[in-house]
């Protein structure tokens, strides 16, 4: 069974995320999506939220599991039997970090393969950052994140 494991910090979770998960469904036997607590970043949401709002948007897929997680992600993957870890790439930028990673996974578990996808074109631009800003002025993110998103998007910023 080829399973591969997608994480993120999906703070929160965009169409771009969702547009990863659904092709890596399509590629692979079983899609962990796993919520990292990323101790370099303050999030927006909880992990509980994120987990929430992920499966929400995926909805009964049974391929898909979503889970949060701690600690190196590599270790997480050798401990759910991933053959593969799953990174979404929007541009070129994104490469040299995730390649710097990709070897690094590599050396510390020889039996766990990083395979790039690239995101969708209509969502190159589109990071949880911007819509966090987008959304923290009141700007419309409806194109950017499922419905439900959106409200606990513009719940965060009542104030």
């Amino acid at each position: 069974m080829r399973v591969a494991l997608y994480p993120g910090s999906f703070d929160p979770v965009t169409n771009g995320h969702l547009n990863i998960v659904e092709r890596g469904v399509a590629a692979f036997d079983r899609v962990i999506v796993g919520v990292a607590h990323n101790v370099r970043k303050q999030p927006l949401f909880t992990p509980e939220e994120r987990v929430d709002m992920l499966r929400q948007a995926i909805g009964d897929e049974p391929r898909v599991e979503v889970v949060a997680f701690r600690g190196l992600l590599i270790d997480y993957a050798v401990k759910r039997q991933a053959t593969v870890i799953l990174r979404g790439l929007r541009a070129v930028s994104d490469f040299e970090y995730e390649f710097q990673m990709a070897h690094m996974n590599r050396r510390l578990a020889p039996e766990v393969d990083t395979v790039f996808m690239m995101t969708g074109e209509e969502h190159f631009y589109v990071s949880s950052n911007l819509v966090r800003e987008v959304a923290r002025f009141g700007g419309d993110v409806s194109a950017f994140v499922p419905s439900h998103v959106k409200t606990m998007l513009q719940g965060k910023f009542k104030s």
